[in-house]
């Protein structure tokens, strides 16, 4: 089913941060070992922009299903055609190969915000994501063993990352 788009509002941080919190019980997307609550993504929320870094609902048919962001990598100036993907889909929409139509999307946008160059931070042990962004072309860039402790389990990050050349991704 095809899906749509289109820039969050502030009304929608509600719901976008009952997506993220869905997530944390599984150990495997995020950091966080807690829920978070809306004033704690406040800050996050007002650093993206429709111009240059986006924050979309997306929908499938008339329901939100979840959320995808391109944020600023490392806040230098030197780094503004990169970006960070966050994807984060509720729980009622997930396992249904969302994930590849939602990155070919953001991909197609990205000459629209300058962005030549894709990074995602991915846990080694979220194998669905790891074998999802690596079908896409992405290719692992970094290895950060062992950096984070989820209930008393070592995990390593990995970064993987994609050039992206004349709206076509390489």
């Amino acid at each position: 089913m095809m899906l749509t788009y289109r820039n969050a509002e502030l009304s929608d941080l509600p719901f976008i941060v009952d997506v993220y919190n869905s997530t944390i019980a599984s150990r495997m997307v995020t950091a966080d070992l807690y829920p978070i609550q809306i004033e704690d993504r406040l800050k996050w929320f007002h650093q993206h922009n429709p111009t240059t870094r986006p924050l979309w609902i997306i929908y499938q048919a008339d329901l939100a299903c979840g959320w995808v962001s391109l944020s600023s990598f490392y806040g230098r100036a030197a780094f503004n055609k990169t970006a960070e993907i966050s994807i984060y889909l509720h729980p009622d929409f997930r396992g249904q190969q969302l994930g590849e139509q939602i990155i070919t999307h953001v991909e197609k946008q990205c000459p629209l915000f300058g962005i030549e160059t894709i990074l995602s931070f991915i846990f080694h042990h979220n194998y669905p994501s790891v074998k999802l962004f690596s079908r896409l072309g992405y290719q692992q860039w970094g290895l950060f063993p062992e950096v984070a402790e989820l209930d008393n389990t070592k995990r390593d990050l990995v970064i993987f990352g994609k050039k992206l050349l004349n709206n076509r991704a390489k």
